[in-house]
């Protein structure tokens, strides 16, 4: 058994003149969570459909559950669990119908298919719906099914492609619980997502991708801090004290401040963290110089996207999941 759930190297996939995948190199180790982060083209469900085998790549290789996916495809697709955009339960049938069938379509028997359907409609707190139609299930509850539905066979590794587009904000968190559960039961998920609050609250380690490129990777906070270190930060209550703030923020930071009259503030990068602060707190006290606020900020993974790829965060979607108009070709 190989370490890593998922290595894919040199990836390229081509549509036309335009290549959305470009010498993409990824690696998630079992049990991990990833999370491919980019702007709307960057290139992340080309990647989960070339993982997942639904296309194939024009150049490079990779390896899923430590099967090749293009020598043993058939071995890639029994072990993993994809949850695509747009939902693909069958709203004509019941929750329990749905997942029945996935189950006997599996191979699992229809009594193991039933008990296993109910299993997983309590897991995912669908229970009570268990003989609702889905066309009648909230934008919420059918995303919550189309998981439980990648979750029949018992999938090693679970693909998610933007699992939370056009959830409301209480949908998300729900479904973000499940995720954390199935992560504790040893799941490996490699997720794509726009949400940058989405990479930082479920991944261990983040890659941005961008133009078909892999651009950046690392956790949530190494990634910050390629935007910038920590930044001391005054606000004092007399503005007539800006001057000697600043002359002691500089002092201590060892670089020229930025002064605002206007927030009455004072602010640099600095190294040295909580010494820093508390170094910048003894010195104003001893300076008799009152402040308002006094703090120590870090640059945001929002700061980071922007930097990373040139783009402002995409705007939250529209909290009903039958709102989504992306196609795959957009997300290409």
């Amino acid at each position: 058994m190989t370490e890593n759930a998922i290595e894919a190297h040199g990836l390229v996939k081509r549509y036309g003149d335009k290549r959305a995948l470009d010498g993409v190199d990824l690696d998630v180790a079992r049990g991990a969570v990833c999370a491919l982060l980019g702007p709307n083209g960057a290139g992340k469900t080309t990647a989960v459909r070339v993982l997942t085998t639904l296309t194939a790549p024009d150049a490079g290789t990779a390896t899923v559950a430590g099967h090749d996916i293009a020598r043993d495809p058939v071995s890639v697709r029994r072990s993993l669990g994809l949850a695509a955009q747009d939902a693909t339960v069958d709203g004509l049938l019941t929750g329990h119908e749905n997942l029945t069938m996935i189950g006997e379509l599996h191979h699992l028997g229809r009594k193991v298919a039933r008990a296993r359907a109910d299993e997983l409609l309590e897991q995912f707190s669908l229970i009570d719906a268990r003989d609702k139609l889905a066309r009648d299930f909230s934008g919420g509850m059918r995303r919550r099914l189309d998981l439980a539905a990648t979750l029949v066979a018992r999938p090693e590794i679970l693909f998610l492609d933007e699992p939370t587009t056009g959830l409301d904000p209480r949908a998300r968190n729900d479904l973000w619980d499940v995720l954390d559960q199935l992560v504790a039961q040893g799941s490996t998920i490699l997720l794509t997502t726009q949400y940058l609050e989405e990479a930082d609250r479920l991944a261990d380690d983040i890659v941005v991708v961008d133009h078909g490129r892999v651009i950046a990777r690392g956790d949530s906070r190494a990634l910050k801090r390629q935007v910038g270190g920590d930044q001391l930060h005054v606000v004092v209550a007399d503005r007539a004290d800006l001057d000697a703030v600043a002359e002691i923020v500089e002092r201590i930071a060892r670089t020229a401040p930025t002064v605002d009259a206007g927030a009455r503030s004072v602010s640099a990068p600095a190294e040295g963290g909580v010494a820093a602060i508390a170094e910048l707190a003894h010195a104003l006290t001893e300076a008799e110089i009152r402040v308002e606020d006094l703090g120590l900020s870090q640059p945001t993974l929002d700061d980071a996207f922007l930097t990373l790829t040139g783009a402002p965060a995409p705007a939250p979607a529209p909290s009903d999941v039958e709102t989504q108009t992306e196609t795959v070709e957009q997300t290409r």
